[in-house]
């Protein structure tokens, strides 16, 4: 369950292809924890911003600008405004939950015999794998900072946050590492 959304885009009149009597505002979202993308029903008289975190959970009290979360959709589902923000925002993310992606990096380990859980991520090739394994024997790493001065993987952030981009936008993936697969309905 997500507690907390990034707003992706806010579309303050609404749908186009709803009828202008029934239109309503609405805005696109994606949680913080699961990465889940969100079509959300602001309160009405509030107005959202791209990349602005706001309040999804179930203690409606808190609740300060969300009325309510409308469904979970796919990423085909968003607009290409918020298509474009998702990029940037998954950075943010990435960066704000640095501590757990360390751990994942510090604990990944092989799929089968021949293939790493990490040759998933983009651009991480056999050699890059090899050198980063050697590493990690030497030691675990502390953060971020750490893996780019001891390691091929310059931008270890970037690299989680286009994966996670990659499962999101892709729905036929074989393995999910950080995003639930998604249902049919939202493929």
């Amino acid at each position: 369950m997500e507690d907390f959304a990034y707003i992706l885009d806010y579309l303050a009149s609404g749908l186009p292809d709803q009828k202008r009597f029934r239109r309503e505002p609405v805005a696109y979202g994606i949680g913080d924890s699961e990465f889940k993308i969100l079509e959300l029903t602001p309160k009405p008289g509030v107005a959202l911003n791209a990349g602005e975190k706001v309040y999804i959970g179930k203690e409606m009290e808190k609740r300060e600008k969300i009325a309510h979360v409308k469904r979970r959709i796919g990423y085909d589902g968003l607009t290409s405004a918020a298509q474009g923000e998702l990029p940037y925002i998954l950075l943010d993310i990435v960066k704000a939950k640095e501590e757990y992606f360390i751990k994942f990096f510090n604990s990944a380990s092989p799929i089968t015999t021949r293939f790493h859980v990490l040759e998933l991520l983009p651009g991480l090739g056999r050699k890059t794998l090899l050198s980063f394994l050697e590493e990690r024997k030497k030691g675990i790493f502390s953060g971020f900072e750490d893996i780019g001065k001891r390691t091929m993987l310059k931008t270890p952030d970037k690299i989680i946050a286009k994966r996670i981009e990659l499962e999101l936008s892709d729905p036929h993936q074989k393995y999910y590492l950080f995003v639930q697969k998604p249902r049919k309905e939202e493929r």
